[in-house]
């Protein structure tokens, strides 16, 4: 139900061959009232009653002329769609409306009512506002069936009407609702005698302060949305080890926006966020580069104060590489030696000033390393790479000595009786031949190359060797022979 106060503003105008009448003013008094009930969730009806005050003033509007009211009337069915916030309501009927005539000019002009019947078409909207406001959009178009005047005779008519309220709560009792509203509406309307050619037109503009009562659920505007119930969560993820921060860690909580979905968010500089979850046990999950991925359940509860914080812990990764730190000095000083090439693998890097080359994501096991340089014998070495550690290698370099003679050493015995034998050592290349001492033991010098050295003892089968040597280098060679068979 909803009951109406207004003050209108009326603009008309009625014309025939004559000169015809203006009008216009301020009336107060317009009252109205409607009835509205719904049969279920979609279908219902609707009554309505107006009334129009009516005062027509000489053209300085300092005394009244004639006045009076008119009424309008509807009766339909009505139907609703809700549509989120929105409520969008259709209705048909049957449309009464007064409209005005004037006559009896010859001494002033007399206020008469025509009559209008009519199928009515209307339409309204209702939307929800924030802080429970509520805002409506109305209109009504008459499809006119018939027409007169006061006196009967035959008219055409059309108009329109249009309007809007702005609705809010204030009470609500034992299932009613009442809502105070300020109402707008404007009218136009046109009366015209078939015979005799007459017609009025008429503007007509109100603003009025109403009151509604709604009762039980048939004054809400639309159906609730119903969302998930939310809490704020404060999050923080830290190294499990040291507890510190961890800044722009990448956390994926559920989306409120899209239900059944995740969304990822990016922590603060204190490693810190605040999120809206909904509520209940909610996942959540951290990542960072170099670090195993965390997750921890949220207890998220709208009742009281915000939801107890959760804090993810993320250990470090553990490292699937190791790197060698290699180090290269010359002789016994330990002096650096720099610009040396040392290659492990796909790896060639170059030693700095003080010696020492970094090789790193290197596959955890025994690695070989070769290093060479200008004026140094190449060599290689072999060392031990832990993941996730950094071992050390020592490389001594020998310089090379180009021109000096290779050294060769050895000692010769019996194989029976292992004795120390009296050898000959004949190297012919080398045009050397020499002879063991008491011990067996023997020493020559060669330039470096390969040779063919032969060892021979009284009573014992010879022994030919090919040994390859560098220059400046030393070559052990011990043997042992075998007595002749009688």
């Amino acid at each position: 139900m909803r009951l109406r106060y207004g003050l209108s503003s009326r603009q008309g105008e009625q014309v025939d061959v004559g000169p015809g009448l203006t009008y216009s003013g301020l009336t107060p008094n317009d009252l109205a009232l409607s009835l509205m009930g719904w049969a279920g969730e979609h279908l219902g009806g609707q009554v309505e009653l107006q009334r129009e005050a009516f005062d027509l003033k000489d053209a300085g509007a300092s005394s009244r002329v004639t006045g009076g009211s008119l009424v309008r009337g509807s009766v339909g069915a009505r139907g609703r769609l809700f549509l989120g916030p929105a409520r969008l309501e259709l209705g048909v009927g049957y449309g009464f409306a007064q409209l005005p005539l004037f006559g009896g000019y010859s001494y002033a002009p007399v206020l008469q009512r025509g009559v209008r019947h009519a199928a009515l078409i209307s339409g309204r909207v209702l939307v929800s506002l924030p802080a429970k406001l509520q805002l409506e959009a109305r209109g009504e178009v008459p499809l006119t069936v018939s027409a007169h005047a006061a006196d009967g005779l035959k008219a055409a008519s059309s108009g329109y009407v249009v309007g809007a309220a702005l609705l809010y709560p204030v009470v609500q009792r034992n299932g009613w609702t009442g809502r105070l509203l300020l109402d707008v509406q404007q009218a136009h309307d046109t009366l015209e005698l078939e015979d005799s050619g007459l017609r009025s037109e008429q503007r007509m503009r109100r603003i009025g302060l109403g009151f509604e009562v709604a009762l039980g659920g048939m004054g809400r505007t639309a159906r609730p949305v119903e969302g998930p119930r939310q809490a704020f969560v404060a999050l923080s993820v830290v190294d499990a080890e040291t507890g510190a921060p961890l800044p722009g860690a990448r956390v994926r909580v559920p989306s409120l926006k899209t239900p059944g979905t995740n969304e990822d968010l990016v922590a603060d500089a204190q490693g810190q966020l605040r999120v809206l979850l909904p509520e209940g046990a909610q996942p959540t999950q951290a990542s960072v580069d170099g670090y195993e991925d965390a997750t921890e359940t949220a207890t998220v509860s709208v009742e009281g104060s915000e939801s107890a914080p959760v804090q993810l812990r993320l250990h470090k990764k553990a490292p699937t590489t190791g790197s060698l730190k290699v180090k290269v000095v010359q002789g016994k000083n330990g002096v650096p030696v720099p610009d040396v090439q040392v290659v492990s693998g796909t790896a060639r890097l170059r030693t700095n000033m003080v010696g020492e080359v970094l090789l790193e994501g290197l596959a955890p096991g025994p690695v070989a390393v070769a290093m060479s340089a200008p004026g140094f014998r190449a060599t290689e070495e072999a060392a031990v790479v832990v993941a996730g550690q950094t071992s050390e290698l020592v490389v001594v370099l020998s310089q090379e000595r180009k021109g000096e003679q290779a050294t060769l050493v050895g000692q010769v015995r019996s194989a029976r009786s292992g004795q120390p034998l009296v050898a000959t050592v004949s190297i012919p290349q080398a045009r050397v031949r020499t002879r063991t001492d008491k011990s067996g033991a023997f020493t020559a010098r060669v330039r470096g190359g390969t040779y063919r050295i032969t060892l021979s003892a009284p009573g014992h089968r010879p022994q030919v060797k090919t040994v390859t040597v560098r220059e400046g280098e030393q070559a052990i060679l011990n043997v042992d022979l075998f007595p002749r068979g009688r």
